[in-house]
């Protein structure tokens, strides 16, 4: 998995490196690897201007690279074995089948797989279809097809890209456009199992069929944890951190709440954020999308159980329970591992950075800058504060290995520690004094 990521980065920036790429000024190779990176891995920081700065071959090129890391490259290889009718060994069915199910076996995984595909397919054409019609009738067909394409596509995926140099805000006040993409979002970063399910209790409703579906679990903590944050999100936003009458501050509080969770696109200059605004768009940052999403960040499920678990701990439990259901100790224990994982690598970024980046050159860089910048890069946001153009050469690095490790880190570890074999000596036990 990390081999196919690093392989698709590396011909990326080969392609985003040759010289009709470029529409000004020439794309340096370091600027290249950068926008590969943060393509591949669906993130959205930019070191130079996509709609400016690339040719339309190069913009097609990122708008590839999206759609292929947003989707997943393990997704593509597993079906296209699955077309040529050649069988994946048991153990990569399991890792594919606990990537997107989370789940014990691959037993459903050959026949949901095609779904992924197809489901996304459909799911982008509607968005092309509605951006389209929303676009005001002055811009020319292929333009405005165009610019649907490839923003439809950058929401699915939660890239964050956009062909305009400043985002999402000279359409702020297009409101069928901003909704379009808001849902995009959303589905993009809710699973595709929750999207299978969700799809599946829909026909069910329609075929009125007498047994309907029973909402997983999994389903219940993504919807509810995402609806959740959202909610708390728009409104600390319109109450802390925006300004102007009520209509666009509630507008752009909801949207930039719902783009936090790793989708990057923003309808205000977030460098004029105040810091409480900034401090929460962190953590949604932080937290971001579901399992098996384009999305990066710990994961919803990874913070409701990391909430259940302190709850339990709390009132003096052994079991951890969400909804009436009791969590395995394993799943748990992998949780706090992931979180603390990404904690620790997020520390170091914050130091390496604050080394880098705030010497006599970046006078007037603030450490809730760096801190919001390594976490966007982790959490494969794309958010920025203004600070990404003006990294230094070992900035970029860093925050290119920040991106490439927030995409595959969390996946990587969740496969890591299964089929460990015990240790085959235990240490004595002795206490130690907390608190």
């Amino acid at each position: 998995m990390v081999g196919v990521f690093a392989g698709l980065i590396l011909v990326g920036t080969l392609l985003l490196s040759l010289p009709f790429a470029h529409a000004r000024h020439g794309v340096g190779k370091l600027d290249a690897l950068f926008t590969a990176t943060s393509a591949v891995c669906v993130t959205g920081l930019v070191v130079k201007d996509t709609g400016q700065d690339f040719t339309l071959f190069g913009q097609v090129v990122i708008l590839g690279l999206i759609q292929l890391g947003g989707l997943g490259i393990m997704t593509f290889a597993a079906f296209a074995l699955q077309i040529m009718g050649q069988k994946m060994s048991f153990r990569s069915q399991a890792a594919l089948y606990d990537m997107f199910y989370q789940q014990n076996a691959a037993t459903r995984f050959r026949k949901n797989l095609k779904w992924i595909v197809l489901l996304t397919l459909i799911i982008e054409c509607i968005g092309i279809i509605l951006l389209f019609l929303s676009l005001p009738p002055d811009i020319e067909p292929k333009e405005a097809l165009y610019t649907s394409v490839f923003h439809a596509v950058s929401a699915f995926c939660n890239a964050g890209f956009s062909i305009y140099n400043d985002s999402m805000v000279r359409l702020q006040g297009n409101l069928t456009f901003m909704t379009t993409i808001s849902i995009l979002i959303i589905l993009g970063g809710l699973g595709y199992t929750v999207l299978i399910e969700i799809s599946r209790r829909s026909w069910y409703k329609l075929s009125r069929r007498p047994q309907p579906m029973i909402w997983s679990l999994n389903t219940r903590v993504v919807l509810m944890t995402s609806l959740t944050l959202i909610l708390v999100g728009a409104v600390i936003f319109d109450t802390l951190g925006l300004t102007g009458d009520l209509r666009s501050r509630t507008g752009n509080a909801i949207f930039q709440s719902i783009t936090a969770r790793t989708a990057g696109f923003n309808t205000v200059d977030i460098g004029v954020l105040p810091t409480v605004a900034l401090l929460w768009l962190i953590f949604l940052m932080f937290v971001g999308g579901s399992p098996g999403s384009c999305a990066g960040g710990i994961k919803t499920t990874s913070l409701a159980i990391w909430v259940a678990r302190l709850r339990a701990r709390l009132r003096h439990r052994e079991d951890v329970t969400i909804a009436r259901r009791r969590i395995p100790v394993d799943l748990v224990r992998r949780t706090g591992l992931l979180v603390g994982t990404a904690a620790v690598f997020n520390l170091i970024g914050i130091t390496i950075l604050s080394i880098t980046e705030m010497g006599d050159s970046h006078a007037n860089v603030r450490l809730e800058d760096i801190l919001f910048e390594q976490v966007s890069a982790f959490a494969t946001v794309g958010l920025s504060t203004g600070l990404t153009p003006a990294l230094t050469t070992i900035g970029k690095l860093w925050i290119i290995v920040s991106m490439f490790v927030g995409r595959l880190g969390p996946l990587t570890i969740a496969l890591m520690v299964m089929d460990r074999k015990p240790t085959a000596v235990r240490m004595p036990e002795e206490r130690l004094m907390i608190g």
